[in-house]
């Protein structure tokens, strides 16, 4: 794993299980020379991440994925090697946060009506908000009070019953377009990857928003399988833009990961440095 680099971890800033220094110290235990903290619509993980990477002497990007919709379906973009500090980016994503916490609402009010009640107060406590005031609340968080409370047997079956895209607790809130997410990330300094392309059953749509201005595709993911991951690599490559790829790591339960292990997918560490260079920042 020595000069591999993981572009794609969540923390407890977002829905991931861990703090921003666990994930940077599990990165190290893996064996790899980088990894990025990438935590939904908040950039609140970087700075303990940046300061764990120094203590532990691996490379901290510093990253985020934004929630947006096109095509009728949620699309994520990530953003890297930004000014963590910028107040524009940051006032951003604030009203993206605003936007995931009314989604929130809706999916509980959706649940009621399905017969399974659980309160805002009891999704906070699963999601530990009150570790990371301006941390990011969504379905994984939800989906471990289905668990607890016994409506499924794990979060897998709560994503499939209720929470995926297409089921009774899905609604699709007005977002963002990709394309002013990543102007967003561009302002602030950074470079623009569509996350998990083959999640989005729609490649016209991912090459329509590659086309349209992102610098780049993960093609590597952990539910990516190894025809998708060549797919990607060369519709990226065949337009000039950059190949990435990551775990998509959120925590552990019940030994099972999810979306995989950190470290489960990974791309040559020489691709932070064009990820910093590009974008201004220098890596730590």
């Amino acid at each position: 794993m020595i000069n591999r680099a993981d572009l794609h971890t969540h923390t407890l800033a977002s829905d991931g299980m861990f703090s921003p220094a666990d994930n940077v110290r599990m990165a190290k235990e893996a064996g790899l020379a980088a990894v990025a903290i990438t935590d939904h619509d908040t950039v609140a993980g970087i700075t303990e991440a940046l300061a764990a990477g120094i203590t532990y002497g691996i490379i901290v990007v510093p990253g985020v994925e934004i929630s947006t919709a096109a095509g009728g379906r949620d699309i994520h973009i990530l953003g890297y090697g930004f000014s963590p500090g910028d107040e524009l980016l940051n006032k951003r994503l604030a009203s993206l946060r605003d936007v995931r916490n009314r989604r929130n609402e809706e999916i509980l009010s959706l649940l009621v009506g399905l017969g399974l009640r659980i309160t805002s107060g009891e999704v906070e406590i699963a999601a530990g908000k009150s570790m990371r005031g301006d941390g990011s609340v969504g379905r994984p968080h939800i989906a471990q009070v289905l668990v607890d409370k016994g409506y499924v047997t794990d979060i897998k079956s709560a994503f499939d019953r209720y929470l995926g895209e297409g089921k009774p607790a899905y609604p699709i809130p007005k977002r963002v377009s990709p394309e002013e997410a990543i102007a967003w990330i561009r302002d602030a300094g950074g470079i623009a990857v569509i996350a998990h392309p083959g999640l989005y059953s729609d490649d016209s749509l991912v090459q329509s928003i590659l086309e349209a201005g992102a610098d780049g595709l993960e093609a590597f993911h952990s539910d990516h399988d190894s025809e998708m991951e060549l797919r990607y690599s060369e519709m990226a490559r065949s337009r000039g833009k950059l190949v990435t790829g990551g775990s998509d790591f959120h925590g552990t339960k019940d030994g099972v990961a999810f979306h995989g292990e950190i470290g489960n997918r990974t791309v040559d560490a020489s691709i932070v440095d064009k990820l910093m260079r590009r974008s201004g920042t220098e890596s730590l």
